[in-house]
């Protein structure tokens, strides 16, 4: 009867001793009264010796008699008023007694373990209760925070007890998953992600979460914490808090019965921005994020469901608010155009696996916003790389220009991404021949240095020309940038002709005459100092070394005039050769040389 769940185990237990020791009794007892029946002496026993006549008298007072006697020796009272008169008895006795002491070596045993086992819970809260305070004496903590920990500790004792999900996981498969359905599906057939999904998708959820219950005042999630789980509200309630530094916490928000949380980090791959902590008592259903990913991509419907349940629920979240990106109002939930526009918020936070996810639901990624600028625009200019590979994977288009006239391109370049700017140049280049020359003649007439230095340090062709024929030095000339034409001049762009564009043909003669000069380069002798010689406004000579320790100025030629380069196709650098004693053998060396 014991293993009958019908019963009691402890009265069971209780009623299982007290059989056998009444039973132990009565056997005694009535060896004992067959010792002193079958005794010749009749006089001669324990029960002759008070009663000489006992065969006369009633058979149930001799039983009382010796029920009584088996009783008191076993509970060594012994009051001596009935004893063993014979050897036999005495033998018997000497037994009975040993008997007696296994006896109750094994009834206190049981009732100690049914006694411990239903108070051993209680017994290690309290040795909790008494570790902290011995905690909180030793560490000198304030009254109010003492309290604060007892009050916890004492609810998360009660709080123990309605834990089930320990229990329901030794059941097989089939009955835990039944079990979960019964309990927790009509939960979350009400949370706002699994709106529209199968009953599939949901069931397969389902025998995936974890029931817990958390009590009051615990934090389920911190701030700034890595996302790895998901979490419903059963039952109870949730507080969002937002901690900031050196400010006090501030609650901004309550989840009740079918609220979610730690889904946007989750889905997000980022920390939590709020912590999440019971404000009651709460019954939480907590699903792996892992799961969650996994059940969205097993059915393309319901992913593409999902997705459009988190979009419309979050967007307008300001944890996921763009910079400079207006959400556009007056749409209908569920909208399409509206849906797509979050592909920016997705693109800024640098989330590449939702991104994509969005994406494979047939969301545009041109989509752009009030300015003009795509998730390419936005990946690009932020540096997420991996974002930009699943756009491009995606289809999207590479050449979309904002309100400004910018591309993704001009917004890597300039934002020095030149990962990202190579990859994009890759792709955009295979459709448009005239790319790199509209990225140099952009730069070059919004006379932008520090994006022309960055184009050519890239291995842009200087002479590139756009899709209206025109170069980079062409476009400078005609807007008289003269840093930008010094610029393009000193990293070998073709001259033209300057009256062509109105510009100073004095500057431009002393801009390609300082390149084919080129710079001076000094080697100098210890302790000696650089010897320069200048002739008019011409650095002649550069101070170089001899193998005989001697001084020598030297100088950079070139083959053919600068305005003949492009017609003779001669393109190669200078010669750096000792400057000569004077302009006529310069003139001859050179001519020989290069002749």
């Amino acid at each position: 009867m014991e293993k009958d769940i019908r019963f009691s185990y402890f009265w069971i237990r209780c009623a299982r001793l007290i059989a056998v020791t009444l039973f132990l009794v009565h056997g005694a007892a009535c060896l004992y009264y067959m010792l002193a029946d079958r005794y010749p002496q009749q006089g001669n026993t324990w029960l002759g010796s008070v009663n000489p006549n006992f065969r006369e008298t009633s058979l149930w007072i001799r039983y009382i008699s010796a029920l009584y006697w088996s009783i008191t020796t076993m509970t060594t009272v012994g009051y001596g008023d009935l004893h063993a008169v014979n050897t036999v008895e005495m033998i018997f006795i000497i037994f009975y007694m040993l008997f007696n002491l296994g006896l109750t070596a094994y009834i206190i045993g049981n009732m100690t373990n049914l006694v411990v086992e239903g108070t051993r819970r209680t017994m290690e809260f309290r040795k909790s209760i008494e570790s902290a305070s011995n905690f909180v004496s030793r560490n000198r903590l304030p009254p109010r925070l003492k309290d604060q920990i007892l009050a916890y500790m004492c609810l998360r004792f009660k709080a123990e007890s309605l834990n089930q999900q320990q229990l329901i996981e030794q059941f097989p498969k089939s009955i835990y998953t039944s079990i979960c359905q019964h309990l927790f599906l009509p939960i979350v057939e009400k949370v706002y992600l699994f709106n529209g999904v199968s009953r599939e998708t949901l069931l397969h959820l389902v025998a995936k979460m974890k029931a817990e219950y958390v009590p009051p005042r615990e934090d389920v999630t911190m701030q700034n914490e890595a996302p790895e789980d998901v979490y419903i509200v059963v039952s109870g309630e949730v507080e969002i808090i937002e901690c900031e530094m050196e400010k006090e916490e501030a609650v901004v928000g309550t989840l009740q019965c079918g609220d979610m949380f730690g889904e946007i980090g989750a889905l997000f791959c980022r920390p939590q921005r709020f912590t999440f902590r019971t404000k009651s008592l709460s019954q939480l259903l907590r699903l792996k994020t892992a799961d969650l990913i996994e059940a969205m991509q097993a059915k393309h419907e319901d992913n593409v469901a999902v997705l459009k349940n988190f979009l419309k629920h979050n967007k307008r979240l300001k944890d996921l608010k763009v910079g400079g990106i207006v959400m556009e109002g007056g749409e209908e939930d569920g909208d399409p155009k509206n849906m797509s526009v979050n592909l920016l918020d997705v693109a800024d936070t640098g989330n590449a696996a939702f991104l994509n996810e969005l994406l494979r639901a047939r969301l545009d990624p041109d989509i752009g916003d009030s300015k003009g600028r795509t998730p390419l625009h936005i990946a690009a200019s932020k540096g997420h790389e991996d974002c930009v590979l699943v756009l491009l994977k995606h289809a999207c288009n590479v050449h979309l220009r904002d309100t400004n006239g910018n591309t993704a391109l001009w917004d890597a370049i300039s934002s020095k991404h030149h990962s990202i700017f190579r990859m994009l140049y890759h792709f955009a280049s295979i459709s448009d021949p005239f790319t790199a020359g509209d990225l140099l003649c952009t730069a070059a007439r919004r006379n932008d240095l520090t994006v022309m230095q960055e184009l050519l340090k890239q291995g842009l062709n200087v002479d590139a020309k756009d899709r209206h024929g025109s170069t980079a030095l062409q476009v400078a000339m005609k807007e008289k940038h003269q840093e930008m034409v010094n610029l393009l001049v000193m990293n070998g762009a073709d001259v033209v002709d300057p009256n062509t564009y109105e510009f100073s043909p004095r500057t431009l003669n002393e801009m390609v005459k300082k390149r084919e000069i080129g710079h001076r380069i000094t080697v100098m002798t210890d302790n000696e100092p650089p010897l320069k010689e200048v002739e008019g406004d011409r650095h002649v000579g550069i101070v170089g070394k001899s193998c005989r320790g001697i001084d020598h100025p030297r100088v950079s030629i070139y083959r053919g005039h600068p305005l003949m380069r492009k017609e003779s196709s001669c393109m190669e650098p200078g010669k750096l050769i000792r400057l000569p004693g004077s302009f006529d053998q310069l003139i001859n060396f050179a001519g020989l040389d290069h002749s």
